[in-house]
């Protein structure tokens, strides 16, 4: 069977636009395309399958031709209802990729794409959220005999990883791609910055100069966030649960209070923090009447729905991607996507030059446990620092940039405790 019949895709004459977007991201993705040169000529996945489950838009899809072009043979599905784009499906099929994804199916849908890309048997798995590894060990634990290990893309999926290796779950490595200095300090920080904005801002078209903008959680994201909401004229408000960042918020020049404080004099507001209910009823009972509502999480459940629902009279659509909710005295909030991630669900995601970056680190961590898996064992490992290392040198060589070495007397200063 071909990868045409195999795969279940929306519409597969959307395809001539699946490409092109695909054309433009290979275009400004020059370490990735680096990394695919090496693979072609190397050939590490050959003989082998791999399922990738990532939020599958063109940057997605080439990271899968470069694994397509190591010689795996390559099963896809999305890792979010809302983020995935149809005729990039189509494209994909038509490259001799097996696709399982549509955008927005029902959660029964979803969930049946998801373990139909299991069922393709992968022995190498790329996740996102921890889904794809989450339902292998629950509901198709007859396939886990054939995986290897794999790499996990998000702090959601890490969290929920290191779980399950902790009650002893977990039944093959995995890597900690998230945890890549050059993951988190450029994704996270810079392509969750401007992502988030660019998706807010092309769903409410609404000015951010002078709003205050309430940002809920201070790690790598929500520094990116936040730098950017002020770089846009926002005053914004940092809340945090870790005091140690509650003050290197403050440093950065923003102002930190509570979350109930916050709620009652913020314009928007963006969720980055991994957890759940972390803006819910007691905060809406003190918002402002216009309150704009965001996630950039992984998973819809840091804006409490149910909770917004339930003080609510009535809910209606109002413009693509923005449910009004309307409570019982009057006031109006917005929530844009589903509280779905906003830079993917209302969004085209990070730019292309950002996860260039990031999805060379999956592609190389991919290599580096199919190289590894006996010797790593069941756990989760950080990449390795060389590969870290070579994919920031990739990305300055690609920027015509060069850095300095230091000279064996340097070197032999550095590492001597008598001689300074």
């Amino acid at each position: 069977m071909n990868t045409k019949e195999r795969s279940i895709v929306a519409d597969l004459s959307l395809a001539p636009e699946g490409h092109l977007k695909i054309e433009w991201v290979n275009a400004h993705m020059p370490v990735l395309n680096r990394i695919r040169e090496q693979f072609e000529k190397e050939q590490p996945f050959k003989g082998l399958k791999v399922a990738i489950s990532l939020h599958l838009e063109a940057k997605t899809a080439y990271l899968a031709k470069v694994i397509k072009a190591g010689g795996a043979e390559v099963a896809i599905c999305g890792s979010n209802p809302l983020s995935t784009q149809d005729d990039v499906c189509a494209a994909l099929v038509e490259d001799g990729i097996t696709v399982f994804a549509k955008y927005n199916p029902d959660p029964q849908e979803y969930k049946e794409l998801l373990i139909k890309t299991l069922e393709t048997e992968p022995d190498l798995i790329i996740d996102d959220g921890g889904d794809l590894v989450s339902a292998l060990h629950s509901e198709r634990k007859d396939l886990l005999k054939n995986v290897r290990g794999g790499a996990e893309e998000t702090t959601t999926g890490i969290l929920r990883l290191k779980a399950m290796e902790k009650d002893g779950s977990l039944q093959f490595p995995m890597v900690a791609v998230n945890d890549a200095f050059c993951k988190y300090l450029f994704d996270n920080r810079y392509g969750t910055g401007q992502s988030v904005w660019d998706g807010i801002n092309r769903t409410t078209n609404l000015v951010v100069a002078g709003k205050t903008v309430v940002v809920v959680g201070y790690g790598w994201c929500g520094k990116g966030v936040a730098m950017r909401a002020k770089g846009l004229g926002a005053n914004v408000i940092v809340t945090e649960i870790d005091a140690i960042k509650g003050v290197e918020a403050y440093m950065d020049g923003f102002a930190v209070m509570s979350m109930k404080e916050a709620a009652k004099v913020g314009d928007f507001f963006v969720t980055v923090t991994g957890n759940r209910d972390v803006i819910r009823g007691e905060h809406y009972e003190v918002m402002k009447d216009g309150a704009i509502l965001s996630n950039a999480g992984h998973f819809d459940v840091e804006v409490n729905k149910p909770e917004l629902d339930a003080l609510s009279v009535s809910k209606r659509t109002v413009r693509r991607n923005i449910e009004e909710y309307q409570l019982k005295d009057g006031r109006k909030f917005y929530l844009i996507a589903e509280g779905r991630l906003v830079n993917l669900a209302a969004g085209d995601g990070h730019p292309a030059e950002i996860m260039d970056m990031t999805f060379a680190l999956q592609a190389m961590s991919l290599k580096y446990v199919n190289d590894n898996y006996n010797e790593i064992g069941k756990k989760v490992v950080n990449v390795p620092y060389s590969l870290d290392e070579q994919v920031a040198r990739f990305k300055l060589e690609s920027l015509g940039t060069s850095i300095d070495s230091l000279s064996d007397e340097q070197k032999s200063y550095l590492d001597s405790w008598t001689e300074h």
